[in-house]
């Protein structure tokens, strides 16, 4: 992790995603004045799960993973974050630890943000706390459709589920799949990495989908969600 200093030629001088815009001068001038940026490295973990959350963060650039961590060191993926997207909402309002973890995948590049001026824009600018109100309920319906998945689904469908959500990121990061272990990608199915290499297989030799190294290529959409909706 790196601090970005204004001097730095990485550094970003203003916020420019859409809810931001939404912000009065003087609005602007408050999250300007009291941010941080920061440079994580691929591999590097961005929030611990268990860490008191004092900030939100807001990625400038770059993709992470998140996931849930247990004793069992069996840990479950359940979203990819992007330029543009915000970590650790929830604790603004509610002053808990992080209850995930984030990792990055590529070099990434985030603002820092105290809670306090996150809650504080939200209290007097509506249209502000609207849009982020909006990204927040958009984030959870991912996440219950993610637990729906697991619970519900037996492997065959998880897996289909978790390669057609992954390849939607392929338009702005064609390398998604490459960014990832068969471990990994695993972990969003719920799936042990043994299990992930067979289905994989499996797939590939029913023309589902093609595997070339490291990198996954979807062939038969149609039938792929078939699979992801059958379960």
């Amino acid at each position: 992790m790196k601090t970005i200093h204004e001097t730095d030629k990485d550094f970003v001088c203003d916020i420019q995603a859409s809810c931001f815009q939404l912000l009065l001068p003087e609005e602007i001038d408050l999250v300007r004045s009291g941010k941080t940026q920061l440079a994580f490295r691929k591999g590097e973990v961005i929030t611990k799960q268990g860490a008191f959350a004092s900030y939100v963060l807001f990625v400038i650039s770059g993709l992470a993973r998140q996931y849930v961590e247990n004793d069992q060191e069996k840990d479950f993926n359940f979203q990819i974050v992007k330029t543009g997207d915000f970590i650790g909402l929830s604790s603004v309002f509610t002053k808990m630890p992080f209850s995930y973890s984030t990792v990055a995948l590529t070099n990434c590049q985030v603002f820092l943000i105290a809670n306090d001026t996150i809650a504080n824009l939200v209290r007097h600018n509506g249209a502000f706390g609207y849009n982020l109100i909006k990204r927040y309920c958009e984030k959870n319906g991912s996440l219950f459709g993610s637990l729906r998945t697991v619970l519900y689904r037996q492997m065959n469908g998880r897996m289909a589920e978790t390669l057609l959500y992954l390849d939607s990121f392929r338009e702005t990061d064609p390398d998604i799949f490459q960014l990832l272990t068969r471990k990994e990608i695993g972990e969003f199915a719920f799936v042990s990495a043994e299990n992930t290499v067979k289905l994989l297989k499996s797939f590939e030799r029913d023309g589902l989908i093609g595997l070339k190294e490291k990198d996954i290529f979807i062939i038969d959409r149609e039938k792929l969600i078939e699979i992801s909706h059958r379960g």
